[in-house]
This record gives C-alpha cells, sequence and structure tokens, in this order.
C-alpha cells in the first residue's frame, strides 16, 4: 500500500478526508484500549501564565486542541469545508439582515461532566467572563464584536452586538466561547493550573511533572450530548521534548499516531518508508508563519528598514532548504485557498533585489549595516525554526545592509517576552482559530491584538474591518480585504514568508487518522478508533 495518503483539498483549499485508513473496520474502541497520540506542545503552568488552559486565557493552538475536546461551544467547525455547525445548540442564526443580533437554541439535555444540568444563564456567564477579565494573551478579542448576551428561559441565548459581524458563528465555534460550570470557575478570575470542567466530549485527567502537563488522559464523557460522535472511549495525548523521541516512541508501538510538529526529515522518511505498520497523512493546511515588528523599537521603528528587509527576503531559497515541498512561499498574511488572498507583497516588491533595498534605506538616510537581532522560539514550532532563522540571517547579512544576530527562547519565556515588547523582530506562527480571512487579519492588526502590536492603521481598523464583517458573502468582501492586505505590504508591520502543510503518521490499526486534523489544525480526537492493522 501506499506509505503517504494525500487529504485532498475541497473548495477554498479546506480539507475534505477522502480516504480511509488500511485495514480498518468501523473504527470503534471496543475493548477500551486507549490511542495514545504524541505531539512536541508544551504545557506549562508559570509565573506569567499560570492558568494556561482556561478559555478565557488560552489563545494556541496546543491548548486550544485540550480544550476542544473537553469544553463544548454552541457551534463546532466541519472536518471538511462548510459554515460551522450546531454543537451545544440545537439551532443558531441571525435574526436582521444586518448581521447583528443572534440567536441560539440550546440542545435538550445538556449537561456538565458532573451531571449538572446546563441552561442559557451558563453560555451568558461563561461569554461574558471571558469578555470582562480580558486576559493578556488577547484572547478575548475574538469576542470584541458581541455588545450585550441575553437570554431567554433556559434555553435562549441572543448576542446583540455593536457592529455588523458575519464571521461570529466562526468565532462562537472556537474555545473562548467554551461553556465552563459556573461551580468551578470564578467570574473575576483565571483558573490556574490543568484543570478544566466543561461539557465537551470528554473529560480530563491531567498528569503534571513540575508545573508542566506531561500527559493528558481523555475519558469520554458519559453526560455529553452534541454533534460530535466519539469513536473511542479514552484518548492519551503525551508531550515530547523533542520530534525525534516522539518518533522513536510511533516506531517502537509506545504511541499510535504523531501530530505537530514532526521535522522535515521524519516527514520525508515516513512518505518514502516501506514499514508496512506506519500511514504518513499529508493534507492541505493554512498554518503561516511570518517575522513580526513591534514598530516602536528600533531599529525597525522607520518603515523604510522594514521595506528593506521585505525586498531581501528570498521566500523560495528559505523554503526550499528549510522544508522543501512541505511548505511554500506566501506574500501575504492571508494564506492562498482563504476566500480574500493576495499576493500584496509580490506585488510591492517583486523578485527579491539588493538594489532595490539599499535605495530604499538610502532615501531614508539610514546608515548601513543596520544591526538586528532575530527572535525565534525554540520549542513552539518545531526543530526546524532555528535553521530556519539562519537561513533568514544568511540571507539578510549577504546583503551587506544589515548585521544580524539570531536568538532562541523557549515559547514560556519568548511569548511573555514579546507581548512586553522586549522583541524588535521575532518569528511567529499562526494556525487559524477559523477558516475566513478575519481570523488572518483582525487578530494582528485590530485593537488588543494577538501580538499586542503598537502599529495602528486606522484606515484597517476603522473602516475596512468592519466593512468586510459585514458582508455575509465573503466573495463580496474581498475588496475590503484585499485593501487591508495592501496596506500591509507597504506598512510593513508583518512579513509572511510560507505556508504549510499538515502531517500525521499514525500506526495502521488506527482509524480515523486522515480526520485527527481539520483545516484548521483542529486535533479531532473523537474521530480516531481501532481497526485491523495491515
Amino acid at each position: 500500500m501506499n506509505r503517504k495518503t494525500l487529504v485532498l483539498p475541497a473548495v477554498l483549499g479546506l480539507l475534505a478526508p477522502v480516504l480511509a485508513a488500511c485495514g480498518a473496520t468501523d473504527g470503534a474502541s471496543s475493548d477500551g484500549d486507549a490511542i495514545v497520540v504524541g505531539t512536541t506542545d508544551r504545557f506549562t503552568a508559570s509565573k506569567e501564565a499560570p492558568a494556561p488552559i482556561d478559555p478565557a486565557y488560552a489563545y494556541d493552538v496546543g491548548t486550544w486542541n485540550i480544550l476542544r475536546q473537553t469544553v463544548q461551544t454552541l457551534l463546532v467547525q466541519p472536518s471538511g469545508d462548510g459554515e460551522p455547525e450546531p454543537e451545544a445548540a440545537s439551532r443558531c442564526g441571525f435574526t436582521d439582515t444586518g448581521s447583528e443580533r443572534y440567536v441560539c437554541t440550546l440542545r435538550d439535555g445538556l449537561k456538565f461532566a458532573d451531571g449538572s444540568p446546563i441552561t442559557a444563564e451558563d453560555v451568558k456567564f461563561s461569554i461574558d467572563r471571558a469578555r470582562s477579565i480580558k486576559a493578556d494573551s488577547g484572547v478575548f478579542a475574538l469576542l470584541s464584536t458581541i455588545d450585550l448576551v441575553e437570554t431567554k428561559g433556559d434555553k435562549q441565548v441572543i448576542f446583540h452586538l455593536n457592529s455588523p459581524d458575519a464571521t461570529l458563528p466562526y468565532k462562537l465555534s472556537t474555545p473562548v466561547a467554551g461553556i465552563v460550570n459556573p461551580a468551578d470557575y470564578d467570574k473575576d478570575k483565571l483558573r490556574d493550573g490543568f484543570k478544566v470542567d466543561g461539557s465537551g466530549p470528554y473529560t480530563l485527567d491531567a498528569e503534571v511533572e513540575n508545573n508542566e502537563l506531561v500527559k493528558a488522559v481523555f475519558t469520554k464523557n458519559p453526560h455529553y450530548r452534541g454533534h460530535l460522535d466519539p469513536k473511542n472511549d479514552q484518548i492519551e495525548l503525551r508531550s515530547f521534548a523533542d520530534p525525534d523521541a516522539m518518533g522513536s516512541a510511533l516506531e517502537s508501538g509506545d504511541i499510535d499516531l504523531m501530530t505537530r510538529t514532526m521535522t522535515p526529515a521524519q516527514i520525508d522518511k515516513y512518505a518514502k518508508s516501506e514499514d508496512e505498520n506506519i500511514d504518513l497523512i499529508e493534507s492541505s493546511g493554512l498554518e503561516i508563519r511570518y517575522l513580526a515588528f513591534n514598530t516602536d523599537a528600533s531599529p525597525v521603528k522607520s518603515t523604510a528598514v522594514r521595506r528593506a528587509i521585505a525586498q531581501l527576503v528570498d521566500r523560495g531559497a528559505l523554503v526550499s532548504k528549510v522544508y522543501g515541498s512541505q511548505s511554500e512561499p506566501l506574500f501575504s498574511i492571508v494564506p492562498a485557498g482563504i476566500t480574500g488572498h493576495s499576493n500584496s507583497f509580490f506585488n510591492e516588491y517583486g523578485d527579491p533585489s539588493v538594489s532595490k533595498a539599499t535605495e530604499t534605506l538610502k532615501q531614508a538616510g539610514i546608515t548601513t549595516p543596520v544591526k538586528l537581532t532575530l527572535h525565534y522560539t525554540t520549542d513552539h514550532y518545531g526543530a526546524a525554526t532555528k535553521t530556519e532563522f539562519e537561513v533568514l540571517k544568511k540571507q539578510l547579512d549577504a546583503s551587506g545592509l544589515f548585521d544580524v544576530t539570531i536568538k532562541g527562547a523557549p515559547w514560556s519565556t519568548f511569548r511573555p517576552a514579546e507581548q512586553k515588547g522586549e522583541y524588535a523582530v521575532y518569528g511567529m506562527g499562526w494556525f487559524p482559530d477559523f477558516p475566513d480571512a478575519d481570523n488572518y487579519l483582525a487578530p494582528f492588526l485590530d485593537k488588543d491584538n494577538f501580538l499586542n502590536s503598537p502599529y495602528d492603521n486606522s484606515e484597517i481598523r476603522s473602516k475596512l474591518i468592519p466593512e468586510s464583517r459585514r458582508e455575509a458573502d465573503r466573495l463580496t468582501a474581498s475588496e475590503s480585504l484585499t485593501g487591508i492586505q495592501d496596506i500591509v505590504a507597504d506598512d510593513v508591520p508583518i512579513l509572511p514568508l510560507w505556508q504549510g502543510n499538515q502531517y500525521v503518521a499514525a500506526r495502521d490499526d488506527v482509524t480515523g487518522a486522515e480526520y485527527a486534523l481539520n483545516s484548521a489544525s483542529t486535533l479531532q480526537l473523537w474521530q480516531l478508533g481501532r481497526g485491523i492493522g495491515g
């Protein structure tokens, strides 16, 4: 059989899994044998971030993948293309033509994992809590268009918006809108540690060492009522220090499936491997990587310096040397495959050019070489990140216009330092909260943005973002979305680098591995089951 299974993209580049794993049965886990999943995501409770998996705080793909198994939302994103589907709700919809009043009706029989009933007031409590705490992770900004949450009886929740927002259904499918038990969560305070009390398909038992979650055991929640259909009774998610250790565990059978982050070498290995026990599943991805700039910090406070960097970076060479065919160059912060994508950076700068970058700096009176430090995280986006930054350093240094130093730090210290503005230039990745262009623009450019960036463009914030959100037909919003991307290419508060595919490697007695990730990199553990290897 083929060692690589392709999950072909559907409309707009979203995932539509089409192939089943080798030797699959119906996927049910009849003997209760836990399926073990490996990840290199690290989950640390620290002084700076004591509540890593509180829905009102969590805002990275790893912690969200824990919450999506345990905390129920009104709607859920489908495995493939399409609008969010009712989950804790039986139905939801806008009740006006202006996308400013949205109503959800809860399913019958909803209960928290402890057996207590869920009412509309619990939904209101959970969403109002995230909005009022305003955690420094910036996740609350996803709910910024909500003006008031109202309830009607025990089952109806009404959202009154402060401005039209056709993307609200997507936002209500993210963990920040997760329903938590008021008996276990304070209204005005984050919940420290690694406990979660919700109504999702699983409960969580966290194994913690030195304030770090090393194993998460997800057990099927008998009180769960929702849209999802778990194919297993128990899943273990184990955190590994590096991809090599994770790969060894897969090959020895200690784990059944490995997710992010695999190295380029591992992906090549499993794609070519003759090992009949391991399958590699590849799918189109919406993950992006980019450089972010603190536009108040020297030397990148100068737009000319940022534009010169944009003129010099050779994305094609970067991708070829570090990631090969596993990624492709990206010329906008909105990736290809998303409605509204525009190659704004290529349109602005064309091919890399030292002479053009030299002229840009000369006209601005910038003395060269410009000393610059590029910061990156050592343990959050994969082992190839260091190599990527070594290539960026060589490209900029080779121009003679820059003198670059690179510095790495673990995510637990990197992220707080970035938020405090301690880095002038730093590398980040983005896994979408939901597959819409708004989610590649507003989180970086709007008020209370994810990066805590000082960059503020009034046309983007006051006109173009609100304008784009009025359009339920996202094709109609393309003009506003393209306008935002063109301004970003001109001002360069962010420099897009590449867009990556998604990969999962699984032992061939695991069914549903081709559904393990959706287009937004959501880990769908409920899809995994046991079959017959072969």
